[in-house]
């Protein structure tokens, strides 16, 4: 009798471990997005199927970005002054329903955006901690918007 006591309070500790465990992890992002480091965000990008998802502002992107990133601001900062239909609240039906990479500058606004996408019902949204500040710190390359052939051949 002792021994099936012994065995059953076991399994009560166990199963409370457990289930603090999952807690814990929920508590940690609770936001339904996941965090990555830029160099697990170049490892998606090599794998492909991954859409890339820059929220920062037009001249930004234009500086410098991510080669394949698509430009959907997340919000008028650093004197932009963009209409509201031109922000990601507005456009977040042209995100494909697919694995979404999301990077800024430094990691603030890709977190605004991967929740918004959250919130709208994407279920495989990353995170670039850093953003393109972290990206080119580690020496990744980055292209700008100088940096593209046009069709006809000229730059633009």
């Amino acid at each position: 009798m002792i021994c099936l006591s012994v065995l059953i309070l076991l399994f009560l500790a166990t199963f409370l471990i457990f289930t603090e465990q999952g807690k814990e992890k929920e508590i940690e992002n609770p936001s339904g997005f996941e965090n990555v480091s830029v160099h697990e965000a170049e490892g998606m990008i090599e794998e492909g199927n991954v859409f890339i998802l820059d929220v920062r502002t037009p001249d930004e992107f234009n500086s410098s970005h991510i080669k394949g990133a698509t430009l959907i601001p997340v919000s008028n900062v650093s004197g932009s002054n963009l209409s509201s239909e031109r922000l990601l609240e507005a456009r977040i039906d042209e995100v494909p329903r697919k694995k979404v990479l999301v990077y800024c500058k430094s990691g603030r606004r890709s977190v605004s955006a991967s929740t918004m996408l959250v919130d709208a019902g994407y279920s495989e949204v990353y995170n670039m901690e850093g953003g393109i500040n972290a990206w080119i710190d580690a020496g990744y390359p980055v292209v700008s918007s100088e940096d593209i052939e046009t069709d006809d051949g000229s730059r633009g």
